[in-house]
């Protein structure tokens, strides 16, 4: 069972985003997790995980893969 959150929207908001939703085909949970996804959310756990691939695969140190992560997550936040 997914955990439940109640959010607070403005009316026009939640208007938009029900006629999304309607529009799409898609439930309103998988527009806001898509939405989420997108602007980067992960927990620090995930994170690190990927913090560590990165260094693996390339050899840097932290903070060249950091950098690296953190450039990557703002790229695709700005497409």
């Amino acid at each position: 069972m997914m955990p439940r959150l109640t959010i607070s929207l403005s009316e026009e908001t939640h208007a938009a985003l029900k006629e999304t939703a309607a529009r799409q085909g898609r439930s309103i949970t998988a527009l806001i997790e898509e939405s989420l996804r997108f602007r980067g959310l992960k927990s620090i756990a995930n994170a690190k995980k990927l913090v560590n691939k990165v260094r693996q695969r390339s050899q840097l140190s932290a903070d060249e893969a950091m950098d690296i992560a953190l450039n990557e997550t703002r790229a695709s936040r700005n497409n």
